[in-house]
């Protein structure tokens, strides 16, 4: 079984878009990507120049999910974060984190009406996670007890 699959944009080694092709297969956002015939979860990883010393930023492309610390696009994980990445983290690494918060977090598939296709743009994305950083940095990073999976 295939975890991820990865493809350069436009043949850069600085944006990738990554195909998540699994998350935990008694989860409800498993069943409903089998309900909605949904492949994967496509992301978008860009790299800054000093990677691996500085976190890509990643976002969610496709499809539109609620919940599963996903907002807008953008996605709320202290690891992507200057403070919490680590130049040791690998991209599947990553994916197998960002797979395993989704699930945690009750990521779905949005069914609504007129939102389930719209798109975030990169631009809304960047601005959400800003905001989400500047949040936790305030508040603090929830991280779920090793006992809660």
């Amino acid at each position: 079984d295939r975890f991820i699959s990865v493809e350069l944009v436009d043949e850069s080694l600085f944006d990738w878009n990554v195909k998540l092709h699994q998350v935990d297969k008694d989860s409800v956002l498993w069943q409903d990507m089998k309900e909605t015939n949904t492949e994967y979860i496509l992301l978008n990883l860009t790299f800054p120049d000093n990677f691996p010393f500085s976190p890509p930023f990643m976002r969610v492309l496709s499809p539109r999910l609620e919940n599963g610390y996903v907002f807008d696009g953008a996605i709320g994980m202290e690891l992507l974060t200057p403070r919490g990445w680590s130049s040791a983290y690998t991209v599947e690494a990553v994916m197998r984190q960002f797979a395993a918060s989704l699930v945690k977090g009750q990521g779905r598939i949005c069914r609504k009406a007129g939102k389930s296709k719209k798109s975030f743009s990169r631009k809304e994305a960047e601005a959400t996670f800003k905001s989400l950083v500047k949040t936790h940095e305030k508040y603090g990073w929830v991280t779920p007890p090793v006992s809660d999976g």
